[in-house]
């Protein structure tokens, strides 16, 4: 496995491991997680993740384990047939998961420009 793919794991891992997503699912969660791995690119899960995190927070208790994931699942799905609009923007991806954004988003980040003031 490349350095890169690791990379990618680790960051779906921690967005995971960050809000407890796996809940009491601990193996079958980590299973259906390594199929999603397998079937789409993480920067995609990511999203997804991140995306159902944020509609599941209107719901108490918050949805965790394989339940999270086949709603994950289901997006990606939805995804596969229509162009990918995400809900969330890349600056609340970052406050969300502490992640860059650049790998989910690209490079079509906003960086703040310095504004000159002309001296007098």
């Amino acid at each position: 496995m490349e350095v890169w793919e690791e990379i990618s794991r680790q960051r779906v891992k921690y967005i995971v491991d960050s809000y407890q997503l796996d809940g009491n699912d601990d193996e079958d969660f980590d299973e259906y997680l390594e199929d999603l791995l397998q079937a789409y690119t993480p920067p995609q899960i990511e999203l997804a993740l991140v995306e159902v995190l944020i509609e599941s927070w209107r719901v108490t208790p918050l949805i965790r384990g394989v339940v999270f994931l086949e709603r994950s699942h289901e997006l990606l799905k939805d995804w596969e047939n229509k162009p990918i609009a995400p809900h969330i923007s890349p600056t609340h991806f970052r406050l969300i998961t502490g992640l860059d954004p650049t790998p989910v988003f690209g490079n079509c980040i906003a960086q703040p420009s310095k504004i000159r003031i002309p001296s007098t």
